[in-house]
């Protein structure tokens, strides 16, 4: 027996069963090597899956991804999580809100144990990768919120197990995916909102059985809604708003009854609302069908809609009766203005439903203004919650008073009820709503006198009581008002002076208006406290003595109308510091003295009555006054000279003798005979000129333009036809014209008749020459020659922007089926906003010699076809050195004086004389930001009375509750309600548009600055 043996039998093993130990021990041996390098090549493969991933991130500004190192294992780096039931294989990959940019890489799709893919709230770009749908264990996919482009990869649908898809918010392009059947058991939700899909919805979308959530707002889909999506029983959200459906309803939708959110707005929709429709929805919270073509009647049943929170039903057709809804105790928000609701004022039961309304103690906003209701102003207003904010009543046929019992709403900010009917006083308790801002009782048939009480409304920003029967004196206590940017109470019965303490009110910065009453007395010399004032206007009062001198302080006075007074004495010469005046009216009073001759550098005048006054000597006729349409003269029988569209006697001079009479006959034959060849040389070198053809290519020196003559141009544009023309601008017109080769282009032809249109024409040549930039409209070339006729021709030819102007999307034309159905979201009009800021930090910062352009608005703002932004319209444009940062400092070069770019996007210091600077274009871009975002012009209707744009949205975010349902444009409310946009991404945009448009330049942030804040998410 072997040693071995021998030892193996001391042991008491004996050999056969060693055998089988031996067999045993060797194949469990080798299982577990086979095991351990199965679990060292998954570790592997996902572990480089990572890797790859890391590598396509371009920015990752927070260093989350610092751990993704090897001195941790992958399992451990931020945001992985790994299987615990698949040792070493990724399960979960969540890096949401990092502010990641770059691209996703292909290799994701080797996490092949991947459950949860998350990348919400991030900055990044490109497609989707197609290896996604190769993960057939992802049950959860969240892409949402960054700027991926392209279509939606097709095999998406191959993923059996997702239960979430979205990918909202994003620039996907082409149509929505065809859903196969594999999707029908598992699928959720799927969110693709806030893109450029197009095309209809497939019917297919009706076979996602477990559906709960639909979310295709704010695309470009059209077409008729499928019968198909009323086959989803457990639906909850239905988001269809914001598109281009036509069409009807389906009446299988309103048979989900398990819809909480229901939007169609802002669509093409047609027909009307079933009238069981809480009936067959009964847990509905959020009713949006605003802004469509719908008719009818508003539905009974909703009177039984217990669930509801939102109410918005504006902007369509309905007519009749409003239903009482007592039972949505819940209501917030409550729109039904702008339809045909109501008897004309036929039924005094018109506002009945408004008393329905006293036990819903959160409602916020009642807007039911334009239209048709009647009757009395209902008592029941004053009995609604004390929550209510905002209340608007315009364009109604509502009488009567209004009750003493409204200073209950203690917590409204806005109180609108301007052309109605209503009569009365105003009570002394008015002063008891001390959160009110905006109050518009304009054009009604209210009288008495104004109470004193409104001195205790502080936070008050417009007040119009315009238009009414108001009489009595304007109470001292409205000087309190120190925060008022517009008061108007013109057109009622006021008399007694104007109380100094109304010129007390720095504040005022739109307009003072005071028109059309019996106010007298001179007009006190604290005038002058209103540096800020940009409309000023007291016609048609009996206002006496003389124009005081330190109105010349208002330095930014765009308009003074002083009209139909009894004002006397010569106009103060300090008001030649009004820079920035364009109307000026001092007709028919008592004003004497010469017409000073500083109006000639009133560089923007367009209007200039002096009209029936007692001015005597010469009529200036220089500078702005070359233009004799803009003054008139008449009833002055002293004036003389002034151009010859006046019709004034030429001014006398005596001559000492007749032989300089003599002398004058020569030099005029001298200057006739100098004309007369001058005209024939001209006329010879014309027709010289239309001979050989030479009528045109005139280039910036760019050896890569492309030649196009005025003859390439007229066919290009269909002989410049009405059919062509796409814009009018302020020195010419903008035509669309196809080229011999199909090049489709805008052909900017300036009208040199008007004055400053040659100077436009070099300035823009000179600024676009040699600048280059994405976000900038390229010029193809220049052509300046002469036209047809022989007459002097000069155009710029741009490259086609095919989806407009910014102007174009954010104020369609309302008579345009085409235009009105244009709409931006929110994610795309902070895109464009950044897009913006690249380009002026690429003029202020990039360029050689750093460009200002002077003229930055909605209309000089292009989309291309992805609605890329690009600023165009150089033709204000100027040059500073590179040292100039001082915007307060002067320079020998491009002064500003007669730059003004538009009202209401001009920048303060510009109408105050001073030189441009990079700080006058953030400015601009500040309220175009503004602009964006609140869809206001800074010159809408709702600011004349003195409220501007910044102040309205400063107003509105100051509050302990923000109110940016109230300042956000309507279209982005929904957003906004669900949730869609953060509160604090809107806000800090906003916030950012107040910094840029502050009036000191030295408080605004640079360009940038700016795009450093833009470009960081703000959620």
């Amino acid at each position: 027996m072997s040693p071995s043996g021998t030892n193996l039998c001391a042991l008491g093993i004996a050999p056969p069963l060693l055998l089988l130990l031996l067999q045993f021990c060797f194949t469990f041996f080798l299982t577990n090597v086979a095991a351990s390098s199965r679990i060292v090549l998954g570790n592997e493969t996902d572990r480089m899956a990572l890797l790859e991933f890391k590598s396509m991130i371009s920015s990752d500004p927070l260093g989350s991804l610092r751990s993704w190192n090897d001195s941790t294992h992958f399992c451990q780096w931020y945001g992985v999580s790994c299987s615990t039931r698949h040792p070493g294989r990724v399960r979960i990959l969540d890096l949401r809100s990092l502010e990641l940019s770059g691209s996703i890489s292909p290799h994701i799709g080797n996490l092949s144990f991947l459950w949860e893919l998350t990348l919400i709230n991030n900055s990044l770009s490109q497609g989707i990768p197609p290896e996604i749908g190769h993960m057939r264990r992802l049950k959860r996919l969240f892409l949402g919120n960054n700027s991926l482009t392209g279509e939606i990869p097709s095999n998406i649908s191959a993923s059996s197990a997702l239960t979430i898809f979205h990918v909202g918010n994003n620039k996907l392009v082409g149509r929505l995916p065809l859903l196969s059947t594999l999707w029908n058991a598992k699928l959720q939700g799927f969110w693709v909102y806030r893109n450029r899909l197009t095309g209809t919805i497939p019917p297919s979308f009706g076979n996602l059985s477990s559906l709960e959530i639909l979310s295709l707002g704010q695309n470009r889909l059209s077409g008729a809604v499928p019968d198909t999506l009323g086959q989803f029983e457990h639906l909850g959200v239905l988001d269809l708003a914001l598109n281009n459906f036509s069409g009807e309803i389906p009446a299988p939708i309103f048979n989900l009854s398990s819809l909480t959110y229901l939007a169609f707005g802002h669509n093409q929709i047609r027909g009307g609302l079933p009238r069981d429709l809480v009936t067959s929805l009964p847990n509905l919270q959020h009713l949006d069908v605003d802004s469509n073509e719908l008719t009818g009647s508003v539905p009974d049943s909703l009177s039984n809609a217990t669930n509801l929170i939102t109410l918005q039903l504006q902007g369509n057709h309905f007519r009749g009766r409003m239903p009482c809804m007592a039972s949505s105790l819940n209501l917030r928000l409550f729109l039904i203005n702008q339809n045909s609701l109501g008897s004309n004022g036929e039924s005094s039961d018109d506002l009945k439903f408004v008393s329905c309304l006293t036990n819903t103690t959160g409602l916020e906003v009642l807007f039911i203004g334009d239209n048709d209701f009647g009757g009395g102003f209902p008592d029941s207003i004053a009995n609604l919650s004390t929550s209510l904010k905002f209340l608007n009543l315009t364009a109604t046929k509502i009488s009567g008073s209004i009750p003493d019992g409204m200073r209950n709403l203690v917590n409204l900010q806005m109180f609108e009820a301007s052309h109605t009917r209503l009569s009365g006083t105003i009570s002394s308790n008015i002063g008891d709503l001390k959160s009110l801002e905006s109050l518009d009782l304009s054009h009604n048939n209210i009288s008495g006198s104004i109470p004193s009480g409104f001195g205790n409304l502080t936070r008050l920003v417009f007040l119009s009581l315009a238009a009414n029967q108001i009489q009595g004196g304007i109470p001292a206590t409205i000087g309190n008002c120190q925060n008022l940017i517009g008061l108007d109470l013109s057109d009622n019965n006021l008399s007694g002076v104007i109380p100094q303490q109304v010129m007390g009110i720095t504040s005022l910065a739109r307009f003072l208006n005071l028109s059309h009453n019996h106010l007298s007395g001179a007009l006190s010399a604290e005038i002058g406290n209103l540096k800020n004032l940009g409309a000023l206007d007291l016609s048609h009062n009996t206002l006496s003595g003389s124009i005081p001198s330190t109105l010349g302080s208002c330095v930014r006075l765009e308009l003074v109308n002083l009209k139909e007074n009894l004002f006397q004495g010569p106009i103060p010469s300090s008001l030649s510091s009004l820079k920035g005046i364009e109307h000026f009216d001092v007709s028919v009073n008592n004003l004497s003295g010469r017409i000073p001759k500083f109006f000639e550098d009133m560089k923007y005048m367009v209007l200039l009555n002096i009209s029936y006054n007692d001015f005597e000597g010469e009529v200036p006729q220089g500078g702005v006054l070359k233009n004799g349409s803009i003054i008139s003269t008449m009833g002055n029988s002293k004036l003389c000279g002034g151009t010859a569209e006046l019709g004034l006697p030429s001014c006398s001079f005596k001559h000492p003798n007749k032989k300089l009479s003599h002398k004058w006959k020569v030099v005029v034959l001298v200057l006739l005979i100098l004309l007369s060849i001058t005209f024939i040389g001209s006329c010879l070198i014309v027709f010289w000129i239309k001979k050989r053809g030479k009528q045109d290519t005139v280039s910036d020196g760019n050896s890569g333009m492309q030649q196009l003559s005025y003859q390439n141009l007229f066919k290009a544009t269909d002989g410049f036809s009405e059919t062509s023309l796409i814009g009018l601008g302020s020195f010419g017109s903008v035509y669309k014209g196809v080229l011999d080769n199909g090049g489709m282009v805008a052909v900017k032809v300036f009208n040199l008749q008007r004055r400053g249109a040659g100077k436009s024409f070099v300035a823009e040549c000179e600024a676009l020459k040699n600048i280059r930039h994405r976000n900038l409209v390229r010029i193809v070339t220049v052509c300046s020659g002469i036209d047809h006729r022989g007459n002097d021709f000069k155009a710029l030819v741009y490259e086609f922007m095919e989806n407009g102007s910014l102007e174009d999307w954010l104020h369609p034309v309302e008579n345009n089926s085409d235009e009105t159905s244009r709409s931006l979201n929110f994610r795309q009009r902070l895109n464009i906003a950044v897009d913006i800021v690249y380009a002026l930090d690429y003029l202020h910062h990039q360029c050689e010699t750093p460009i200002v352009h002077c003229d930055l608005k909605p209309s000089n703002i292009l989309l291309d076809e992805e609605k890329t932004g690009r600023v165009g319209d150089f033709g204000l444009a100027r040059f500073r050195p590179s040292s100039f940062n001082n915007p307060s400092a002067t320079s020998p070069i491009s002064s500003s004086i007669g730059i003004k770019g538009t009202v209401g996007y001009a920048p303060p210091e510009y109408g105050m004389g001073n030189e441009v600077s990079t700080q006058g274009d953030v400015y601009s871009y500040g309220i175009l930001l503004l602009e964006l975002f609140t869809g206001r012009r800074p010159t809408d209707e709702i600011f004349r009375d003195g409220l501007n744009l910044q102040n309205f949205v400063r107003n509105g975010l100051s509050q302990q509750h923000q109110l940016l349902h109230e300042v956000l444009d309507p279209i982005l409310l929904n957003e906004l309600l669900i949730g869609r946009v953060s509160e604090k991404v809107a806000t800090s945009i906003l916030d950012i548009g107040l910094a840029c448009s502050s009036d000191s330049p030295q408080e605004r942030p640079s360009i940038s600055q700016v795009l450093a804040t833009l470009k960081r998410p703000l959620a």
